[in-house]
């Protein structure tokens, strides 16, 4: 059986540079890609999270979200196991890792955490004829990289523009808004220009942008630039821990307006950067522990289980949601597959890996998924259609060491 993609891949400026340097690699993969058939009952799915470098503690949430999801549907016909790779914080060391897992019998991957690093990664990947699903890529174009590449992180677009309508509810006077977003890092650019023109859209004024970077720690001098300009909203795109410290700062030097943060530090990890100062800081969130749903009590409880009575955060559910989805096409292949060559529990291991991987593909983006983050679709170019998402704003305790993402009410309904 052969079932081609559906999709284009459009050129990407960083497509000629990984494909000299990864040429060889690449070859690697496909080379293995080519056995004559999966081999095993047992298939495996790749995964690269960040679990070093300034991204980490995103990572770290996404590891557990993969771990409690193996543990939960792993072992399962057609089973699944997960090879995990550390893709850093930078473009380098994730291209290792996904180069590192192609030369192995991957039917898919997740990932990598950073937007940044899918930019230079799943075009590899796509071109190998791998499919690659992220569970945290926002930035705006990462569908569009191939046809082997969809993603389950709802786009900035449909996301942050929340945040800012919560701060008009919670302060009608506001009027003057200042920007920091990290320059160096593709989602934060990404989701700033939406935050931009969702400011103007609202008719508030943008009285100062100013760039940062994800390695900066010391944010003095653009934070009092930025106080000069007397802003009753700060709103945020950046990664837990630079971001994290500037909140810290702005609060130090004595910021009390309301402060906003984009997708990169939804994440309880901030916690521990920023401590009492993450207080009142608003999210607009794609996940939230709260939602009754089934599906996401079973999910809490398995986090709860092994976590203490903290709530689940968003990159922990996205990525255990990434490879319930991956699960949950490949019995559905399964179930296809041995209907066709009356097989049972045989038909997946022995398919041609390359016609695994592009079946595989195509029936994930025709299916719908009952998720920890609600019913998720897709567009046949790989785009998540989701329509719950929330704003939540961080309480923090007493002690100013933990907190939590308490829900604000009516949030804008999201667009498919």
């Amino acid at each position: 059986m052969t079932i081609p993609p559906t999709r284009s891949a459009p050129f990407y400026f960083t497509a000629l540079a990984l494909g000299l340097s990864g040429a060889c690699a690449i070859l690697v993969g496909c080379q293995q890609a080519s056995r004559p058939t999966s081999g095993k009952q047992t298939l495996t799915l790749g995964a690269v999270v960040a679990l070093t470098g300034n991204a980490s503690l995103i990572g770290q949430d996404q590891r557990i979200g993969l771990e409690l999801a193996e543990s939960e549907f792993g072992s399962r016909p057609p089973a699944l196991s997960l090879r995990l790779e550390d893709g850093g914080s930078d473009e380098q060391t994730a291209t290792t890792a996904f180069r590192r897992l192609l030369q192995q019998p991957v039917v898919a991957l997740i990932g990598p955490s950073l937007s940044q690093q899918a930019f230079a990664v799943n075009p590899i990947a796509d071109r190998a004829g791998v499919p690659v699903l992220g569970a945290s890529n926002t930035a705006i174009g990462i569908p569009q990289i191939g046809p082997f590449v969809s993603r389950i992180s709802a786009p900035v677009s449909k996301v942050a523009p929340l945040s800012i309508q919560a701060a008009k509810r919670l302060n009608p006077k506001l009027e003057r808004v200042a920007v920091f977003f990290a320059q160096d890092d593709a989602y934060s650019t990404s989701e700033t220009k939406i935050f931009q023109k969702s400011i103007q859209g609202l008719g508030l004024k943008l009285v100062t942008v100013q760039r940062t970077s994800t390695a900066d720690i010391d944010f003095q001098k653009p934070i009092a630039d930025t106080l000069q300009t007397r802003p009753d909203l700060i709103v945020i795109s950046a990664l837990p821990n630079d971001g994290g410290n500037l909140v810290r700062q702005l609060r130090e030097m004595g910021y009390a307006g309301l402060i906003a943060a984009g997708n990169g530090m939804n994440s309880p990890n901030i916690y521990s950067v920023c401590q009492r100062y993450c207080d009142g800081l608003l999210i607009a969130q794609a996940y939230s522990p709260e939602a009754k749903t089934s599906v996401n009590r079973r999910f809490v409880q398995l986090y709860q289980k092994r976590h203490g009575d903290k709530a689940p955060p968003q990159f922990t559910a996205q990525a255990y949601a990434a490879m319930q989805v991956i699960r949950e096409a490949l019995t559905r292949l399964d179930r296809q597959e041995s209907l066709r060559s009356q097989s049972r529990n045989q038909a997946l291991a022995t398919m041609p890996l390359p016609e695994l991987r592009r079946a595989l593909n195509t029936i994930l983006l025709q299916g719908a998924y009952d998720t920890p983050l609600g019913e998720i679709r897709f567009t046949p170019e790989g785009e998540v259609i989701q329509k719950d998402f929330y704003v939540a704003r961080v309480k923090m305790d007493a002690k100013g060491k933990t907190g939590r993402f308490a829900l604000l009410p009516n949030p804008s309904p999201a667009t498919p």
